[in-house]
């Protein structure tokens, strides 16, 4: 399998296509939302914890989690989530802690909220985040989310976070950027069917301005 990945301070982060990922450390993998993967996966890169936010069509692949998922895998998934599966699988919600004595595999892993409230009806189109302790640290995979308030509450050193007409636009995720202030941010492209992509580099000048002290990591830059 072809991945782009960099090392930030012990961490490897691994850009796996759309808005999948894979986390390398402390001899733990662990994928977030894997999609469109191919069935050549090497067993050192088998998923020891698979972590899913959403069933948005453009994350949401449950051939890609069935290749890299085995019996010994641990899989979180949103407790509205329709799929069902077999083994060691734990259904969260926003506010669940599965830290200290609860840590999955040694890796500790809060789950946040992760919304995109529709202002003309109140309705919200829920999934969730996650924050995962791995190395000492703390990364924050935000899911299809929107600006919400609830993001006052959270700290990371790693954000990677959706940018799109169904997410946030760029001046949003900067504020996002701004409000969590970690050390570095990655963000994805998340394209929605009739709308254009995200520019990467208005969301990074915007940035710039709101958190100067963020590093921007394109993909381009793994």
């Amino acid at each position: 399998m072809n991945v782009n990945s960099k090392v930030i301070d012990g961490v490897e982060v691994a850009w796996l296509g759309n808005v999948s990922f894979r986390l390398y450390g402390e001899n733990i993998t662990i994928y977030l939302d894997p999609y469109g993967l191919s069935e050549n996966i090497h067993q050192e890169h088998m998923a020891d914890i698979i972590l899913l936010t959403n069933e948005h069509q453009q994350s949401f692949d449950p051939d890609s989690i069935r290749i890299v998922r085995n019996s010994n895998t641990t899989t979180l998934l949103p407790e509205n989530m329709s799929l069902q599966f077999r083994g060691d699988a734990r259904r969260v919600e926003p506010g669940d802690e599965l830290i200290d004595d609860l840590c999955i595999k040694g890796i500790a892993i809060e789950v946040v909220p992760s919304y995109k409230p529709d202002t003309s009806s109140g309705h919200k189109e829920a999934g969730v985040g996650y924050v995962i302790t791995i190395a000492g640290k703390r990364i924050y995979y935000a899911g299809v989310t929107g600006l919400i308030p609830e993001m006052q509450t959270i700290s990371a050193d790693i954000i990677i976070l959706p940018i799109g007409n169904c997410t946030m636009n760029e001046e949003q995720a900067a504020e996002a950027v701004a409000i969590v202030s970690p050390q570095v941010v990655i963000p994805v492209s998340y394209e929605c069917a009739g709308s254009p992509a995200a520019n990467m580099q208005v969301f990074a000048e915007n940035v710039y301005s709101k958190a100067p002290g963020v590093e921007v990591l394109f993909f381009e830059d793994f």
